[in-house]
């Protein structure tokens, strides 16, 4: 029977039958090639092609072959890899320790990337490629991934930020044999250009000034100079971080989570009216108007509802920046849905997981989700090109150039 390598395609194909066939030639000829690869870097390596008799006294030769068993989307593939007899022959076209080639990592990467968890991943390739994967492969190959995740976490910002977002969501992970709650703490950031960029996520237990405090630093040491209107939900001791950082900054808390933390402790009888009072308060057209709307409401509940009154009052002049600015800027500002827009993006993929392992398998697949939504955003929010003239009036000579 002739070499497969002196064949021709029509020689190929004829002796194929079916598509099976053709997938196990395809194989073959793949690992052919290999073959070929490896005897041409050896004899690169030595000097001399094999049984030239020039390669006489040259004090290194050819020391046969070792096994190797790579895994690619054509299955598992076995080669014979030469070897010489100083053992200074290592091939560059599949390194000593690597196992799996021909895109097959990046199809582990991009399975990972959707939310599939290691059985799964496992599962689809041995049922796509008939190629057995392990966990620990998955693991490995994923890792590959982290380097970006820090390079991408301290890569250079913008200068100057008109919109900043902050909010966190929550997953579990294990830590120390049980399982804990961490939060991603995200901050999303609205450019001059009016596109949305995620600037970091940051892992951790507990929110403090002092964590907060860290955040603005490190986006201040990755070249952010100044920004604009931050908008935040509840999170404790951040006004005081961004004022130490950002001085100039406005802070706006969400008038949505307000409004979620007043209802929880109402009866469902009470809701609708209270929700419709409060409603005269945070739609106003003004702030006056704003301020004489919680008197009124503070008159008809602050007898029922105490803890409502004083949240409101407590966090007044936060809950009330936007009253400063025109009604384009309001509604980019006055909630936080922007940055639960992307929240919710971010459960499609990892909903599938009820623990992480450990907080690098977390900030993974966060990354490569995160990946996937920003990629998408190319063009500036609804409504930016007369924001961004409003914001030259009045924050005159901070837009930068």
């Amino acid at each position: 029977m002739q070499s497969f390598r002196d064949l021709t395609v029509r020689e190929l194909a004829s002796q194929c039958q079916t598509v099976d066939d053709i997938h196990m030639m395809m194989k073959e000829l793949f690992r052919e090639t290999l073959q070929q690869v490896f005897e041409a870097e050896i004899e690169e390596h030595l000097g001399y092609s094999k049984h030239d008799s020039s390669g006489n006294n040259t004090g290194n030769s050819r020391n046969g072959y070792s096994k190797k068993s790579i895994k690619t989307k054509l299955g598992e593939t076995p080669l014979s890899i030469p070897r010489d007899r100083k053992g200074e022959y290592e091939p560059q076209i599949i390194k000593k320790y690597e196992t799996s080639i021909n895109g097959l990592e990046d199809q582990i990467i991009a399975l990972y990337s959707k939310g599939m968890s290691t059985r799964d991943i496992e599962q689809h390739m041995k049922d796509i490629y008939g190629v057995n994967v392990s966990p620990s492969l998955v693991s490995k190959v994923t890792d590959k991934i982290l380097p970006l995740v820090y390079e991408w976490q301290s890569r250079l910002l913008e200068p100057v930020y008109p919109i900043v977002f902050l909010d966190a969501i929550h997953f579990k992970v294990k830590h120390e044999n049980r399982i804990v709650s961490k939060a991603a703490y995200t901050v999303l950031g609205i450019n001059t250009d009016g596109i949305k960029d995620i600037l970091g996520i940051w892992i951790g237990e507990d929110e403090s000034a002092s964590f907060w405090l860290n955040v603005c630093q490190d986006l201040k040491s990755r070249g952010v100079e100044d920004i604009l209107i931050v908008c935040k939900d509840g999170l404790s001791g951040f006004s005081e971080a961004i004022s130490a950082t950002f001085p100039k900054t406005d802070i706006q808390s969400c008038i949505i989570h307000q409004l979620r933390n007043n209802v929880k402790g109402v009866p469902m009888k009470y809701r609708k009216e209270l929700m419709a009072d409060l409603k005269l308060v945070y739609k106003a057209v003004t702030l006056e108007k704003a301020e004489s709307a919680f008197q009124d409401f503070k008159e008809q509940w602050g007898q029922k509802y105490p803890a409502i009154i004083k949240s409101w009052e407590t966090n007044w002049l936060e809950l009330t920046t936007y009253f400063s600015y025109p009604v384009e800027i309001r509604k980019l500002i006055y909630t936080t849905n922007t940055i639960e827009a992307f929240h919710r993006q971010l459960r499609k993929v990892t909903k599938t997981k009820t623990a992480y392992p450990t907080d690098n398998s977390l900030r993974k697949i966060v990354f490569l989700a995160t990946m996937g939504v920003t990629d998408r955003w190319t063009v500036p929010v609804p409504g930016w090109m007369e924001c961004r003239q409003q914001f030259e009036i009045m924050f005159a000579g901070r837009l930068g150039k």
